[in-house]
């Protein structure tokens, strides 16, 4: 004969389980990461005491304006990330909540991740070099550029650095600034023939060159949506495909001339 359970005490031993998995889930490691915006650095300008960008072999010009690259910062590869933190983050502006996966590879170390970052910095370095001499014509068995920007990994400053080089060696190449004076930030990783390509978290770079003054921003045109969802009041978003947009749309802003956006 089986007994009646009262329809409350029911309910109760249907609902102890799931409370029992929602409490494992709140204290569960997540695989997340969670980022947020992070340093900026004048490549016309010095970075713990050392010139960002060295030229030697050809005349270099003296510039005003900057030229800030941008970055983020998330949390360590080993870091355990809560389900608090993931909705606390989830409805903030100044954070974003992204896979693990997609911001350190799965099954590497940390120092397996800070080595590929690394590696990744300086072919973005070399490509940026041989974008910039190609743009301008030269060899670089004529000019040689050594670029320095330290505790930054990832290839996302390759305009960046491609535009310091060509405002160093030549300005908007009628004796003024490509920069116009201005602070310009941007980011986009750069081919050895110039093409841009789009980099990630530039919701969260766009806070960060804000932040620290700028009032234009460089943007790969595939991101535009994305920088677009965020953008800082008064910061103005140019979108580019390759090296050449980004000087002929800093040569038109400096003459005050149409210029493409986002």
């Amino acid at each position: 004969m089986l007994s009646r359970i009262p329809r409350a005490r029911a309910l109760l031993l249907c609902a102890l389980p799931v409370l029992a998995l929602l409490a494992a889930a709140a204290f569960a490691p997540l695989p997340y990461t969670i980022a947020l915006p992070g340093s900026t650095a004048d490549v016309l300008g010095v970075d713990k005491g050392r010139q960002v960008i060295t030229i030697t072999g050809a005349p270099v010009r003296k510039t005003t304006g900057q030229l800030r690259m941008t970055t983020i910062v998330a949390t360590a590869p080993g870091t355990d990330i809560g389900l608090d933190e993931v909705v606390r983050a989830w409805f903030r502006t100044d954070q974003a909540v992204l896979p693990h996966d997609s911001v350190y590879p799965a099954g590497k170390t940390n120092q397996e991740i800070e080595k590929r970052n690394l590696g990744q910095m300086r072919a973005s370095q070399d490509s940026a070099v041989a974008a910039a001499l190609g743009h301008l014509g030269r060899s670089d068995k004529d000019v040689q550029v050594k670029l320095h920007l330290a505790d930054i990994g990832g290839p996302s400053a390759g305009l960046l650095f491609s535009l310091g080089v060509i405002d160093k060696l030549a300005g908007d190449g009628e004796g003024g600034d490509l920069t116009a004076g201005k602070v310009v930030a941007g980011t986009g990783t750069i081919t050895p023939d110039g093409t841009v390509g789009p980099v990630g978290g530039v919701a969260l770079k766009t806070q960060a060159a804000a932040r620290d003054g700028a009032t234009v921003f460089l943007v790969p045109r595939a991101e535009c949506d994305d920088a677009l969802a965020t953008r800082p009041d008064g910061l103005r978003l140019i979108p580019v495909t390759t090296l050449k947009d980004a000087v002929a749309s800093l040569k038109a802003l400096g003459d005050g001339a149409r210029v493409p956006s986002c």
